[in-house]
């Protein structure tokens, strides 16, 4: 039996109609899901819930990575970090201490090594090279690394257990240079601090850290023939009670926003 011919002209309008109606709300549905598909963005404040983080990180890195802090609270609302900057040796002091924390950074893998029963797996996010630092014109004409084992010189070094003292070592002993120091430091940044104040007249620094002082200290390059690669790995600590927030900023400092803040301080890529 067929319907009126009214009736079907009247269901028909009412389906184009609703059809109309249907098609907007259909189009913001499908770009709901698209975005649900495709999830945040990177580095965005969802990516992670807010926290408070404390991160070991190693002296060097203490310029960078309170622009890096900064950048990061920016774009995570709600989430502050609090950096304890100190030599690699005395962060690993630190972990196997318990001292609370979420995340570590030092400036060598062999440190990093020495706490892997308490983190998570590390990753390489920058790397960094040595340095001459010698006072601001360099007065005594300090050119190359020979030029260090002249005893008239007062020269700093950092001390054998800390990262920038092993890298020391490694690029004197290399090249047969005997350096007898006025003073081994607890960290590259005393190091630094030494030679700035004109307590010394050279040492040892990355070249991240002379980079921080030009108006005070000049840095003398050192061929990479004879030079050592710093490593800088980063990791989540597995007593973090921030674990999925720590991971996050962990991950971030791989991330390009992160390491265009490390590689214009003068950090090189991992």
């Amino acid at each position: 039996m067929s319907l009126p011919r009214t009736s079907t002209r009247r269901r028909v309008a009412a389906a184009v109609v609703t059809a109309a109606l249907l098609a907007p709300l259909a189009a913001c549905g499908n770009d709901d899901t698209r975005k649900g598909a495709e999830g945040p963005a990177s580095g965005s404040a969802s990516a992670a819930p807010p926290a408070k983080l404390t991160v070991l990180a190693a002296a060097s890195l203490t310029n960078v990575f309170k622009t890096a802090g900064a950048a990061y609270e920016k774009t995570h609302p709600g989430t502050k970090i609090t950096f304890s900057f100190a030599g690699s040796q005395e962060l690993v002091a630190q972990v196997s201490q318990g001292s609370p924390a979420d995340a570590i950074v030092t400036a060598d893998t062999k440190s990093m090594d020495k706490v892997k029963a308490d983190t998570g797996t590390p990753a390489i996010i920058a790397r960094n090279r040595l340095v001459i630092a010698t006072g601001e014109g360099n007065p005594h004409k300090v050119d190359e690394l020979k030029d260090l084992a002249d005893t008239k010189l007062k020269v700093v070094l950092a001390a054998p257990e800390v990262p920038a003292g092993k890298y020391s070592k490694q690029v004197l002993d290399a090249q047969k240079i005997t350096v007898k120091p006025v003073s081994q430091e607890p960290n590259v940044r005393a190091v630094l601090s030494k030679v700035e104040l004109g307590e010394a007249d050279a040492g040892l620094v990355y070249r991240t850290d002379a980079a921080t002082v030009t108006d005070k200290v000049d840095a003398v390059e050192i061929p990479d023939a004879q030079n050592a690669i710093a490593q800088y790995p980063a990791a989540t600590l597995k007593d973090s009670e921030n674990a999925e927030a720590a991971a996050a900023f962990v991950a971030w400092l791989s991330s390009p926003e992160a390491q265009k803040i490390l590689q214009d301080a003068g950090f090189q890529k991992p």
